[in-house]
């Protein structure tokens, strides 16, 4: 019976975790629609282990949380590369995917999607910012690639703006829960 009660317990729980309200007391929030790109990363929602390999051959462990929020209508992804955490957010503006990433290079990156479909999601830097890569650091791009549409696996390939240079590193994840 006790088994019984937490099963029923676990039940409800999981799903107002990830079930959106539309209203906050008499405000009606309208429908929530989402961008096709805002979608694939609706799929990331949950918790990941993994590592990331830095071009000189250095593998260090990562891992990365997302969540969703705001009434379904933002990502927020917590990122910890080697103990160094970081914070990105994923929404929609006028149907169109926007991405800022709070990075430990003291940058604030913006970017968009350049292209989506099933199983991956390429951004791009958002030149809003007005960052100079000859005299500042930031990350420039990341494309995931999912395993699948339901993902367990993904890979991040990123491109970064270090000293006047691009490099180019990747991390590959694990699904956790």
């Amino acid at each position: 019976m006790k088994r019984k009660v937490i099963a029923v317990f676990l039940i409800i729980f999981s799903s107002s975790v990830y079930s959106q309200n539309n209203r906050i007391g008499n405000t009606d929030l309208g429908a929530v629609t989402h961008s096709e790109a805002f979608l694939q990363v609706m799929k990331m929602v949950g918790d990941w282990e993994g590592k990331l390999h830095q071009p000189d051959g250095t593998i260090v462990d990562t891992s990365t949380s997302f969540k969703l929020t705001s009434n379904g209508n933002t990502v927020v992804e917590t990122l910890v590369e080697d103990g160094v955490e970081m914070i990105t957010t994923y929404s929609d503006k006028d149907g169109e995917l926007v991405v800022k990433h709070y990075c430990a290079l003291g940058t604030e990156p913006m970017f968009t999607a350049a292209s989506v479909d099933s199983t991956s999601l390429n951004l791009v830097s958002d030149p809003t910012p007005g960052y100079d890569a000859s005299t500042e650091n930031f990350v420039e791009s990341m494309k995931w690639t999912l395993d699948s549409d339901m993902p367990t696996e993904y890979r991040v390939d990123g491109a970064i703006n270090m000293d006047g240079e691009v490099i180019t590193q990747y991390s590959l994840f694990q699904r956790v829960n």
